[in-house]
C-alpha cells in the first residue's frame, strides 16, 4: 500500500510523475467515453459516466488540483453535448452545498477570534490533570467547535494538533528523542481517532457528509441538519466515552497524571486575557446556530441554510469577519466548485437511469440475501474499500449514489441505509495514514508508526462500527428515527 503514496498530492514536486498521472488520467476518460455504452442504457447516460468516474480519479490521483479538476468534468459535461450549460451548472444553486460553503465561513471566525484556542485551554485546564482527562478535554473541545468547523483538516490541523504536540512536548515526550511514548502517542491516537466519531455526528462536521444527504433527498430520504445530529448523538457520545479506555489498554502512555497541563492551561488562557467583543458575538452566533439547527427548524420552520447564513451576515455587519476574510477562504470557494460538480453528475447520472441501471445488477447479484444480511455486506464493503482511497470525498462522491439505491433496493429502511453509509463514511477515513487531509499531519509528526497507526485505525473502525450497530438501533427506536 505504500507504493501509492507518491502517486497522491505529490504531483507538483514531481514534474514527470505528474506528467505520468495526467496521461493516465486521459487515456483512462477517453478509453471509457469511446467505449459502446452496455445494453440498455442511454448512450449519454455512458458518457456522463466517463466523465463522472475521470472526475474521481483525477481526486484520487490529483494531476491537477480538485477544483481543476472538478472544473474540468463540469466542462466536459457541456463540450460533448451529455448536458445543457444550464443543467451542469445547477448545482452552484444547491442549498446544501452552501450550507457547507457558509460553515467554511464561519469556521474562520473561531481562528479570527481565537475562541477555538479558548475553549480548548478551558477545557484543558478544569480536566487536564490526568492522562485520560487531557483525552476528554480534547474530544470535548472537538465536539463543541465541530457544528461549524466543516473540514477535518482545519479542526485537527489548526487548532487540536497544535496543541496536542505542545503538551507532548512539555513533558518531553518527542519522537526525536525516542519519547514519543511518554504521552504524545496516545494523546495524538485520541485526538486523531476522536475526531472520526466527532465528524460523524454532525452534518456540518466533514465536508462529504453533505454529499451523502444530498444524495439521500434525491431518494425521497429527508436527512437535514437535526435528524443526522439526534441520530448519532448517543452512539456518538459512547464511542467518544469508549476510546480512551480502550487506548488504555492497547497504546497506553508511560504517563498516566498530567498536572503540568492545566499550568499550561492557565498559562495560555492569560496570554488571551479577558473574553473579547469579538468572541462574545462568535460565541453567540455559534449558540443560535445551534438553536436554529435543531428545535428552532421545528419550530420556525427556518432552513439550515438561510439559518448559517443569517448567523455569516451578523458576524459581517458586526464586523467580526470582512469580505477580506472571506475571499480568502480557499477551502470555502474550492468546496463550491468540486462540490457542485459532483451533486450535478450525480444527480443526472441517476436522472437519466445509470444509476438505476447499476443498481439493478447489483441487487440481482445479492437477491438471494435477506437485507438485513445484504446490508452487512453492503457497509462493510463500502467501509472497507477505503484503503484503495486518499480521500474521503472521492470515496464517497463514488460509492454512495450507487450503494444507498442499492440498499434501497434490497429492502432496507431508508433513514437506516442512509445514516449508515453516512456515518461508516467518516470511520473509514482513519483506517491509513492517507486516508483523509488530517492523516497525514498526524502520521509525519512521528508520534504514531505506520504499523501502529494502521492497527488502530482497523481496531476502532469495528469498535465505532460496532457501538453503533448495538446502541444506535436502540436509540433510533426510541426517537422514531427509523422502523425495523
Amino acid at each position: 500500500m505504500q507504493a501509492i503514496i507518491p502517486i497522491v498530492g505529490k504531483t507538483e514536486k514531481n514534474f514527470l510523475g505528474a506528467n505520468w498521472q495526467r496521461i493516465l488520467w486521459v487515456v483512462i476518460f477517453l478509453a471509457i467515453y469511446y467505449s459502446p455504452a452496455p445494453e440498455g442504457l442511454d448512450p449519454k447516460a455512458w458518457q456522463l459516466f466517463a466523465i463522472f468516474l475521470s472526475t474521481i480519479l483525477g481526486f484520487i490521483i490529483k494531476p491537477y488540483p480538485m477544483v481543476v479538476v472538478a472544473f474540468t468534468g463540469i466542462v466536459m459535461c457541456g463540450l460533448t453535448g451529455t448536458l445543457k450549460a444550464e443543467q451542469a451548472l445547477i448545482s452552484f444553486g444547491d442549498p446544501t452545498i452552501w450550507l457547507i460553503v457558509t460553515a467554511f465561513f464561519i469556521s474562520r471566525a473561531f481562528s479570527k477570534t481565537g475562541l477555538g484556542q479558548r475553549i480548548a485551554y478551558l477545557f484543558m485546564s478544569k480536566v487536564g490533570k490526568t492522562t485520560l482527562g487531557l483525552a476528554y478535554a480534547t474530544s470535548l473541545t472537538n465536539l463543541v467547535i465541530a457544528p461549524v468547523v466543516p473540514s477535518n483538516t482545519a479542526r485537527l490541523g489548526g487548532i487540536l494538533f497544535p496543541l496536542q504536540q505542545s503538551i507532548s512536548l512539555a513533558y518531553d515526550s518527542d519522537p526525536a528523542k525516542g519519547t514519543e511514548r511518554r504521552l504524545g502517542s496516545f494523546i495524538m491516537a485520541n485526538a486523531f481517532q476522536g475526531n472520526l466519531v466527532v465528524s460523524a455526528m454532525f452534518l456540518t462536521a466533514a465536508a462529504f457528509n453533505p454529499i451523502v444527504a444530498n444524495v439521500a433527498v434525491n431518494h425521497g430520504i429527508h436527512l437535514d441538519w437535526g435528524t443526522w445530529f439526534m441520530a448519532a448523538i448517543v452512539p456518538g457520545l459512547v464511542c467518544l466515552g469508549v476510546l480512551p479506555l480502550v487506548l488504555m489498554l492497547v497504546w497506553p502512555p508511560e504517563i498516566k497524571k498530567s498536572p503540568e497541563a492545566v499550568t499550561i492551561a492557565k498559562q495560555k488562557l492569560a496570554e488571551l486575557g479577558a473574553v473579547k467583543r469579538d468572541e462574545y458575538i462568535m460565541l453567540g452566533v455559534f449558540i443560535g446556530l445551534i438553536f436554529l439547527w435543531t428545535l428552532g427548524a421545528k419550530l420556525f420552520h427556518i432552513d439550515a441554510t438561510i439559518a448559517a447564513m443569517t448567523g455569516l451576515v451578523v458576524m459581517l455587519l458586526t464586523r467580526v469577519l470582512t469580505w477580506g476574510d472571506l475571499a480568502a477562504e480557499k477551502g470555502a470557494w474550492n468546496t463550491l466548485v468540486w462540490f457542485s460538480a459532483l451533486v450535478m453528475m450525480a444527480k443526472y447520472l441517476n436522472s437519466m437511469g445509470f444509476i438505476p441501471w447499476m443498481t439493478q445488477h447489483l441487487s440481482a447479484s445479492l437477491g438471494g440475501m435477506g437485507w438485513q444480511a445484504a446490508f452487512v455486506l453492503v457497509i462493510l464493503s463500502y467501509m472497507y474499500a477505503h484503503y484503495f482511497f486518499a480521500s474521503s470525498t472521492a470515496h464517497t462522491a463514488a460509492m454512495v449514489p450507487a450503494f444507498l439505491p442499492l440498499l434501497l433496493a434490497l429492502g432496507t429502511p431508508p433513514m437506516l441505509a442512509a445514516i449508515s453509509l453516512g456515518f461508516a463514511g467518516n470511520f473509514m477515513s482513519g483506517l491509513t495514514h492517507y486516508g483523509n487531509g488530517s492523516a497525514p499531519i498526524f502520521f509525519d509528526s512521528g508520534y504514531i508508526p505506520l504499523k501502529p497507526f494502521w492497527l488502530l485505525g482497523l481496531l476502532f473502525s469495528v469498535i465505532f462500527t460496532g457501538i453503533f450497530a448495538l446502541v444506535g438501533p436502540v436509540w433510533w427506536d426510541v426517537i422514531g428515527l427509523v422502523q425495523f
